[in-house]
């Protein structure tokens, strides 16, 4: 399920960002936060993305709502889950699972900004 350490352009791209958003605010802030100063550094950086992106989920093909929103999907094939918390637990593991399986998509991120180093806290994941 998780990627070795070197993945496609994209992802080292976005990676860089998150990088830069980390240098700059280092840990402590809101997730918030460091989701608006990545979606700053995306734009620079000309990468598409879409913020609080919707996912709707159905049930026995009944559609039933939006069941969950990504932070951030870039370029509408990978999504970045931002978290700025003391430690990753399994559940954050299994909602990036989640976003990819039900959204159709195959990379995604696991960005933790409340660690020492942003390198620390990511976690890659594809299906």
């Amino acid at each position: 399920m998780e990627q070795g350490p070197v993945g496609d352009s994209l992802t080292h791209e976005v990676i860089g960002c998150a990088i830069a958003v980390h240098r700059e605010l280092g840990p402590g802030m809101l997730e918030s936060i460091y989701e608006e100063c990545l979606c700053l550094e995306l734009a620079q950086a000309g990468i598409p993305f879409e913020r609080q992106f919707p996912v709707p989920v159905s049930y026995r093909g009944t559609p039933v709502g939006i069941g969950f929103r990504i932070d951030v999907l870039v370029a509408g094939e990978l999504v970045v889950e931002l978290k700025a918390v003391e430690q990753v637990l399994p559940v954050h593991e299994s909602q990036v699972l989640t976003y990819l399986r039900f959204g159709g998509y195959r990379r995604g991120l696991l960005m933790n900004f409340h660690a020492r180093s942003l390198t620390a806290g990511l976690k890659r994941y594809s299906l």
